[in-house]
Parts: C-alpha cells; sequence; structure tokens
C-alpha cells in the first residue's frame, strides 16, 4: 500500500528552467558590481567565486548506507481492496498489518528531486524525501518479504535512472559555467570602458607591413562550497594600453614559422647561441609587423629579449632559454615577471630544445608552470608543443597576464 506522504518525483519544475535561472541571477550579479571593481577585480578570481556560488551539485545516492528505518505494527485501511468486501467506501476501514520504511540517504540538493531532465520517462518513481533521505515505505497486511526487497530495489534503480538525465543536464551547464561567467565579465568591461570613451587609449593597433614577402609562409595545420569573493583595489580605475588578442596570436605565428625555417635549414643554424637565434625572431617580427604608437616597436633593451613598448610600459614581452630542467624554466617565468607590471599584459618564453629527448621537455613543461608561486589557471591552446596560463603580478593578485610556453627542437 502506497504511504500517502510518497510523492511522484522528477515532474514537478522543468530543469532547463532551473539551470537558466542560475544563469540569470549570476548575471544579475555580475551586472551589480561596481565599475571599478569590475574593471580591476582579477577575473580568473571573480571566476573561481561565481563557478563555486552557481554551480549545481548533483544528487549522489548512497546506497551502500541504506538501512531500515522504521518498523511495526500499523492501521491499514483497505477499503479499496479488491478482494474484500466493504459496502461503505466513504470512509477508512482499518485493519492490523506491518509497515515497513527503507532509508536511503544522499548527498546533494534535494529540491533536484522534483526537476524533470531533458530526457524522461511518463512514469516517473514515487518515494518521500526529506533534506537528507529519501524514504520508501511499504505497508502490509501480510506482508512477503521477497516481493518488498525485490520492489524496493526496482524503484531504487528507477530513481537512478532518472537522477542520471538530471546529472547529464547539470554536468553541461556546470561545464559551460566558468566560461559563460568570464564572458559576461568581459562583455560587462568592453560595455563600461565604451562608455567611458577609453577604448582607443586601452588598445594598441598594429598593422601589417605591406610588400613583405612571405619567404618562410607555411600552411595551416590542423591542430558548494562557495569561496570568497575576491577583492578589488578601491583605487579609480585607469585604462592600460594593451595588446589585442588577434595580433598577438599572429606575432607568436611568425615566431613559430620561423622555426619552421629553422628546422627546415639545419645547417644554417647549427650552433647559433640563444642572442643569435633571438636577432633571427626580431627581424621578422620587424618586417611583417609595424608600430602605430612608437617608431621602434620590436627593440632588444638590455637583458629583454623581444618586446612591444607604448608609453613607455611594455605590453608584449617574449623571453627566451635553452631547456635546462625545471630550475632553468621556473627561473625564466620569475625573470620575465620582473618586466612586467600592468594589467592584461601578453607575455610568452620561447623554450629551445638541443640535447634532451624534446618529447619529455613537452611534457614537463606545463607541470613546471603550475609549480610557480604566481600560477593561476591553464587556458586551452591547440598547439602539439605549446601551452598558455594566466599569472598574476608580484605584487598584486588581480593583476594577471597571459603566458605562453612555446616549445621548439633546434638544430645541435
Amino acid at each position: 500500500m502506497r504511504n500517502d506522504r510518497e510523492d511522484i518525483l522528477f515532474c514537478k519544475h522543468d530543469l532547463r528552467g532551473v539551470i537558466q535561472y542560475q544563469a540569470e541571477e549570476m548575471g544579475k550579479e555580475i551586472e551589480g558590481y561596481g565599475r571599478d571593481y569590475i574593471l580591476k577585480v582579477s577575473v580568473e578570481d571573480l571566476c573561481d567565486y561565481l563557478e563555486s556560488k552557481y554551480r549545481i551539485n548533483p544528487i549522489v545516492l548512497l546506497k551502500d548506507k541504506i538501512y531500515i528505518k522504521s518498523h511495526g505494527e500499523t492501521d491499514i485501511d483497505v477499503r479499496y481492496d479488491i478482494d474484500r468486501f466493504i459496502p461503505d467506501k466513504s470512509r477508512p476501514f482499518y485493519v492490523k498489518g506491518t509497515s515497513i520504511t527503507y532509508a536511503m540517504p544522499y548527498e546533494g540538493d534535494s529540491a533536484l528531486f522534483q526537476c524533470r531532465a531533458s530526457t524522461f520517462t511518463t512514469s516517473p518513481p514515487r518515494a518521500e524525501i526529506t533534506k537528507d533521505e529519501v524514504l520508501i515505505t511499504y505497508s502490509e497486511v501480510t506482508p512477503d518479504p521477497a516481493k518488498i526487497k525485490a520492489d524496493f530495489e526496482k524503484r531504487v534503480a528507477d530513481i537512478e535512472s532518472h537522477l542520471r538525465f538530471v546529472t547529464n543536464d547539470i554536468t553541461a551547464f556546470n561545464n559551460g559555467l566558468r566560461q559563460k561567467a568570464k564572458q559576461k565579465i568581459e562583455d560587462r568591461k568592453a560595455r563600461i570602458l565604451k562608455e567611458q570613451g577609453v577604448v582607443a587609449a586601452l588598445g594598441y593597433p598594429i598593422k601589417e607591413a605591406h610588400g613583405m614577402p612571405a619567404s618562410y609562409a607555411v600552411p595551416d595545420i590542423k591542430r558548494k562550497v562557495v569561496i570568497q569573493k575576491p577583492t578589488a583595489t578601491t583605487t579609480p580605475f585607469a585604462p592600460e594600453p594593451a595588446l589585442d588578442m588577434a595580433n598577438y596570436e599572429a606575432i607568436l605565428k611568425i615566431i613559430s614559422d620561423m622555426v619552421l625555417v629553422m628546422e627546415r635549414s639545419p645547417s644554417a643554424f647549427k650552433g647559433m647561441k640563444e642572442e643569435d637565434l633571438r636577432q633571427h625572431f626580431l627581424v621578422q617580427l620587424n618586417g611583417h609587423f609595424e608600430g602605430a604608437a612608437t617608431g621602434e616597436t620590436f627593440n632588444y633593451q638590455g637583458k629583454t629579449d623581444i618586446l612591444i613598448r607604448v608609453n613607455g610600459r611594455n605590453i608584449f614581452i617574449a623571453e627566451c632559454m635553452y631547456w635546462d630542467g625545471e630550475k632553468s624554466l621556473l627561473d625564466k617565468i620569475g625573470q620575465l615577471l620582473g618586466y612586467t607590471s600592468w594589467r592584461d599584459t601578453k607575455t610568452a618564453i620561447l623554450v629551445f630544445n638541443r640535447n634532451i629527448e624534446f618529447s619529455k621537455v613537452v611534457a614537463q613543461i606545463p607541470e613546471v608552470v603550475k609549480k610557480h608561486k604566481n600560477f593561476k589557471s591553464q587556458l586551452d591552446y591547440k598547439s602539439e608543443t605549446g601551452f598558455r596560463f594566466v599569472l598574476h603580478h608580484n605584487e598584486d593578485k588581480n593583476r594577471e597576464l597571459i603566458l605562453t610556453a612555446l616549445a621548439f627542437n633546434v638544430p645541435k
């Protein structure tokens, strides 16, 4: 006999609406931040906070902890029992029977038991849901243990099946949550900057030099615990010069293409030192790009290998190094960070390998970078021998830079 406290599960609310509500609430929070806060806060740290706050935790059934919560004598209303003659069915007719209640603990948000996923059935299971347990009760005049056990196992399997549907939808939402948060943050930043009329001050236009022969052109090769909300400095936001991603990628492609020349003509580059290799990159970069803000955009100054300067500030820096173990890369990252002290700087480290098995060097690079104290996250980067990371400035975790590490096997 069915327990009156049991509900039909997975049908009361549309899970799509719940997910949409979570996304909208996150968007409202981002729109509600102060202008200076959104412009100055660490995007990665804010995404960490928003992701932890708005992700939906799926339900996990703790089947190994199922137990009998209660059992004993009870009154059972048998007025609708077809095997009994009950002349007046307008009121209960009780007989003594046995009640057995199974309890299955779970973890997660109980509200999800009431949500219908994008995949569902027309005969959802029934159960009583408390804040931490699924309760299934059997009340029988003459209970059959084998029948009760079989039915209970079937209902548990049915609940598991529906939870998989729910979890699939939740996982898709959670997996895209961080990127959605980052996009909303960047969109709001862009709108604020446009309204303030400072877009021109933030951009550093670089145009392709006309007439430069394509001496080494190659075809493209397809390769719910919420953390604390991050703080930002209270001083008003001041726009900084920045290199846009399109030109950043163009610079990195020129550098990568130049290495292909080295691979195809190894004798011409055999035995070259780091400084000599660097000069070849500078020649190609100066030939293919010209700076709109400075007469000599790419130059070599002091120990900085390759840089772009605007208004006295370096907005692109690349450091060259020969691989000599983990420490050599960590030292080079520290050296590069010493040159960067402003927002959204694009940087690169060119790792040349000569004497060590190249595949082992490539495999070590991301693990070494993650050990650096300024490491924040690794970004997607479609390259067989390159990796991209977000690091923070030495003195301010809200000031972030992009580091692309490119590894090259050069002639001995």
